[in-house]
C-alpha cells in the first residue's frame, strides 16, 4: 500500500487553463459486426470456466524512445502463465485499455511497439482504442483515415494475419465495433471509444448504445459481474491530465438514466496506476482504476497540494477517495472473477517493475489489491 503524505493529493484534481481541443475529434469507421456489437469470449477461447475466469490488463504500451519498458511489461505478464500454480490460475485473455502505439496510429509503428513485444504473448489481447490509436499524422507519406490500422489488428471481420505484422504472423481480433461487449460466463465487459480528445467525447450513437447495455447487463446481475472499459479517466490526481469532467458527466448521466451502475470502471490514458473509490449516495462503492503504465517512456506523477495548476474543488468528487496509487513504475493488473459459496467476487492485483539496473532482473512487486462482492 502507498504511503500517502499530505504533500501529495488524495483525491482526484482538475487540471486548470486547459484549452478547448474539441476539433480533434474524428469520425468512427463503420461497424464490421451487427448491433448490439457483442463478441462471446467463447468465440476465442476455447475452454472458459463458469466458476473462474482470470485476465490481465494494461494500458498506454506503446513506447517511442525506449521500447525496454513495455518489453519488461509484456514478459512480466507472459511469465504469469508460465508460473500460475493451476490451470485455472492461468490468464485466459489481455483487454488493453488503450494507445496501443503512439503517436498517430499508424500501421508502420505496430511492429516495434505492439507484435514484436508481445510476439509470445499466448492468449487472445482485445482492445479500446486510445487517443492516439485514434489520431491521425497530418504529414504521413502514406494517408490513411483514422482507425486503419487499429481495425486491422482488433475489429476485422474475420481472423487473418494482419499484413504490417512482418515476422510475426500475428492474427487480427475480430471485435465487432470500436465500442462493442465481451460477453463472459462471469461478466460484461463493456468497451468504449473516448476519441482524441484531451478529456474525451462521446457520440450521441454511442450514448444510446451504452444505455442499451447498461440495461441489459443490469438485468443479468448478480450472475455477472458489470465491468466498463474506458480510456479517458474519469477520475485521476496526476499532473499531465488529472480528471475528465467530460467523461465523469456521460458516465453519471447514464447511470442516473438507467438506474444501474456498474461494479468497477477501468481506464488508461493517463501513465500511472491509481485506484480511487466512489461512495454513492445509495450507499454502493465503485472501484475507478486507472491502469496506464504499460509502457510509455513518461509516467505521471501525483500532483502535489501546493501545485496552483490544479484544484481538488468540485462537486463532482464528493465521496471520492485515492485509496492507492503507484506513479514510478510500469506495471499490469490481473483480474480475476470467481463464484465462491454461491458469490461473486471480483479481486484485483496491480503488479509493477523496477526498472532494469544492468543485467539484473528483479521480479514484479505486488503493489495493491482488492475485492468486491458483486451484488
Amino acid at each position: 500500500m502507498t504511503e500517502f503524505t499530505t504533500t501529495k493529493h488524495s483525491t482526484p484534481v482538475i487540471k486548470l487553463n486547459q484549452p478547448d481541443d474539441s476539433h480533434k475529434f474524428k469520425l468512427l469507421p463503420a461497424p464490421v459486426g451487427n448491433y448490439p456489437y457483442h463478441l462471446p469470449l467463447t468465440d476465442k477461447v476455447s475452454a472458459v470456466s463458469d466458476q473462474k475466469i482470470v485476465f490481465q490488463m494494461v494500458g498506454d504500451t506503446g513506447s517511442v524512445r525506449n521500447p525496454a519498458f513495455q518489453r519488461e511489461v509484456a514478459e512480466e505478464m507472459i511469465t504469469q502463465f508460465i508460473e500460475a500454480e493451476s490451470p485455472e490460475d492461468k490468464p485466459l485473455f489481455l483487454f488493453h485499455l488503450g494507445d496501443v502505439v503512439y503517436h498517430h496510429g499508424e500501421a508502420d509503428r505496430y511492429y516495434d511497439q505492439f507484435f514484436n513485444p508481445y510476439r509470445n504473448y499466448p492468449a487472445p489481447v482485445f482492445a479500446i482504442a486510445g487517443n492516439h490509436d485514434t489520431d491521425v499524422n497530418a504529414e504521413s507519406k502514406t494517408p490513411y483515415q483514422s482507425l486503419d490500422a487499429f481495425k486491422q489488428v482488433f475489429c476485422s471481420a474475420q481472423e487473418h494475419i494482419v499484413p504490417f505484422s512482418n515476422d510475426v504472423k500475428w492474427k487480427s481480433n475480430t471485435q465487432p465495433n470500436t465500442y462493442w461487449t465481451l460477453i463472459t460466463p462471469l461478466a460484461n465487459i463493456i468497451g468504449l471509444h473516448s476519441n482524441v480528445p484531451k478529456f474525451g467525447i462521446i457520440t450521441d450513437e454511442q450514448r444510446a448504445w451504452f444505455i442499451e447495455e447498461l440495461k441489459r447487463a443490469g438485468s443479468e446481475r448478480p450472475a455477472k459481474a458489470i465491468i466498463i472499459c474506458i480510456h479517458h479517466a474519469p477520475y485521476s490526481a496526476d499532473i499531465n491530465h488529472g480528471s475528465s469532467l467530460a467523461m465523469i458527466n456521460f458516465l453519471e448521466t447514464a447511470f442516473t438514466e438507467t438506474g444501474v451502475k456498474p461494479n468497477i470502471v477501468f481506464s488508461g490514458h493517463v501513465h500511472n496506476y491509481q485506484r480511487f473509490s466512489k461512495t454513492y449516495s445509495d450507499g454502493k462503492e465503485v472501484p475507478y482504476i486507472v491502469g496506464g503504465s504499460g509502457g510509455f517512456d513518461e509516467l505521471h506523477a501525483i500532483a502535489q497540494v501546493d501545485d496552483e495548476r490544479f484544484t481538488n474543488q468540485s462537486e463532482v468528487f464528493k465521496n471520492v477517495k485515492l485509496m492507492n496509487y503507484c506513479d514510478n513504475r510500469h506495471g499490469f493488473l490481473k483480474i480475476a472473477i470467481e463464484k465462491i459459496n454461491d458469490q461473486l467476487i471480483l479481486s484485483g492485483q496491480y503488479f509493477s517493475l523496477p526498472h532494469k539496473t544492468g543485467d539484473i532482473k528483479e521480479p514484479a512487486s505486488l503493489d495493491d489489491e482488492f475485492s468486491i462482492i458483486i451484488k
